[in-house]
């Protein structure tokens, strides 16, 4: 390498550095190899033909190093005849699908840069680029089997230039835009639940860490919006997950926050993302000016579309919502689509992107758990990712209401159907049915069914209270409370395979859904006697009521779906 082509490892632009192995259909990082890039190994070069000196070469390099010259090859036999009756073999083409597969990204602001092959310097920049914070209630990172629930939130907090036309003069950051996003435990389906930033709730008390790591209460307001569950009174994104809680009665596990700066460095990120005004719009609030018809919007033009909220509907916050929600849908499909998953530039802009743009928890603090984290939501296919709002309606403490509260008929069948895993597409249609089967067929005597009963519910005296019920009010005579077990969500039942008429009584006396219930072994009991396992969970709600997952069904509510794209009117 010349003087002119010698530079610092960090000024290398990694874009232009991926080279596709036609061999392996691997992106692999080819750095050119320099002084000062010793973390990186060089990859190896054939030599030059005729024999002349190699790139790199104390002849042709300065004294830097030799990179090592490529193996040689070994022969391919000559090819024979294959004789009479025998075809040739054709060689097999690496699958197209494959090698987009090896790159990929996930979720609305939450891509993250995948891959074996970045080198060490790139990754802990991108690992640099992340903001954490340490609130009260994040978990310590997930796990791939169990359900996960993060609150996705867009502040109104101006900061960054270009941003002087919007949001409130000088706001603390409000939570102006809130989406709680819920992963199936299966990964088949996921639902992104729309809060109102105009919803009047009790915020209740909640704790910030300082910066000495001691804690501090911060006083609940009762009646009052959404949106000042976050910066008022120097409340934290701890505070708006208790406030969600509060309020669905849904455990959020991780949070995300972006400011304007997001939405417009994503959107270019990504080329633009596509959406569809069916009349001609000149919003003079959020500087949107668009003609009737379909728009590739990044940019500034991105952060007007979802500000804008005179436009649309009834030009209130409920309409910007769905409007909002078409944005994010239009999002993903750009984000999972093989224009984006094949273009190692297009994917190193969005690692850039979504690194600096966004908050997170420390549970989730890192490159490597974002990228995790990543790979679990983008199992999830479009059809079945699920836009809706809480239900709410006008609040009746206003004689012009401009605010609304939740609908206390329409909103706890949502909030149950997340907290119980139910798909709002179809997606479980199938798996149901086989589920239910296992509920199907002869029951046995109360009297016959023995069952071991542990408490995993986090509740005091769970066990002995259902072993109370059961031999006083159903006969089941041949019961055990056996002590605790570690915390679990769901309340789960496994039994032997020639315990499946008990399983199935039990299961009817206590309202278990066909989901408790699992085939693998029996233990023994306090006499000795081969017994089923019960293992009440968090969704035990007392002796004889049903397991709520029993009665938990898909809601009938108005939704979209990410892969389905729709226009504003």
């Amino acid at each position: 390498m010349d003087a002119q082509g010698r530079g610092r490892a960090e000024n290398i632009d990694p874009a232009d550095q991926w080279v596709l192995n036609p061999h392996t259909g691997d992106y692999e990082l080819r750095l050119t190899p320099s002084a000062g890039q010793s973390a990186v190994p060089s990859p190896r070069r054939a030599a030059p033909r005729g024999g002349g000196p190699r790139r790199g070469s104390p002849q042709g390099g300065g004294g830097r190093r030799d990179v090592p010259p490529q193996r040689r090859r070994r022969e391919a036999p000559a090819a024979q005849d294959p004789g009479p009756g025998r075809r040739r073999s054709r060689p097999k083409k690496k699958s197209k699908a494959k090698k987009v597969m090896l790159w990929t990204a996930g979720g609305m602001a939450m891509v993250v840069l995948v891959g074996a092959g970045v080198g060490y310097w790139y990754w802990e920049h991108l690992n640099g680029n992340i903001t954490s914070q340490d609130v009260v209630g994040a978990k310590n990172g997930f796990a791939k089997d169990e359900a996960i629930n993060v609150l996705v939130m867009g502040t109104d907090k101006r900061t960054g230039k270009g941003n002087e036309g919007y949001g409130d003069k000088g706001s603390v950051g409000h939570a102006d835009t809130n989406v709680l996003l819920h992963v199936s435990k299966d990964r088949t389906n996921a639902t992104a639940l729309s809060i109102p930033r105009d919803l009047v709730v009790d915020v209740p008390d909640c704790q910030v860490k300082q910066k000495d790591g001691s804690l501090k209460t911060i006083k609940g307001t009762p009646n009052v919006r959404f949106n000042t569950s976050l910066g008022q009174d120097e409340r934290d994104a701890g505070c708006v997950m208790k406030t969600v809680k509060a309020v669905t009665g849904i455990t959020v596990d991780h949070f995300m926050m972006a400011d304007f700066n997001a939405v417009k460095t994503l959107s270019s990120a990504v080329g633009g993302v596509q959406v569809c005004v069916g009349k001609d719009v000149n919003d003079p609030d959020s500087h949107l000016k668009l003609s009737a018809g379909t728009h590739n919007l990044q940019g500034e033009q991105a952060l007007a579309f979802l500000r804008t909220r005179h436009s649309f509907g009834n030009q209130g916050d409920l309409d910007r919502i769905k409007v909002q929600q078409q944005f994010l849908g239009s999002l993903a499909r750009k984000m999972s689509s093989s224009d984006t998953l094949t273009n190692p530039r297009k994917l190193t802009s969005l690692a850039e992107a979504a690194t600096k743009a966004l908050t997170v928890d420390k549970g989730i603090g890192s490159l490597s758990s974002l990228k995790d984290l990543a790979l679990e939501i983008r199992k999830v296919p479009p059809k079945n990712l699920s836009f809706t709002t809480v239900p709410v309606i006008d609040n009746p403490a206003e004689p012009t209401p401009v605010t609304v509260v939740v609908n206390p008929t329409a909103g706890p069948p949502v909030f149950n159907a997340i907290k119980n895993d139910v798909s709002l597409t179809e997606t479980k249609k199938k798996q149901k049915e086989k589920q239910d089967a296992k509920l199907k067929g002869s029951k046995s005597a109360a009297s016959a069914v023995r069952v071991n009963i542990y408490n995993g519910s986090g509740k005091t005296g769970a066990a002995q209270e259902t072993l109370t019920e059961l031999q006083n009010n159903e006969g089941v005579l041949k019961s055990s409370q056996m002590g605790n077990k570690p915390n679990q969500a769901k309340t789960s039942l496994e039994y032997a395979p020639d315990q499946a008429s008990q399983a199935r009584r039990l299961a009817d006396i206590m309202g278990l859904p066909a989901s408790a219930l699992k085939e693998g072994k029996s233990e023994t009991n306090d006499q000795g006697l081969p017994a089923m396992t019960l293992i009440l969970g968090g969704d035990f709600k007392g002796a004889g009521t049903p397991v709520d997952g029993a009665s938990a069904k898909a809601p009938d509510v108005d939704k979209t779906t990410a892969d389905k794209a729709v226009c504003a009117k």
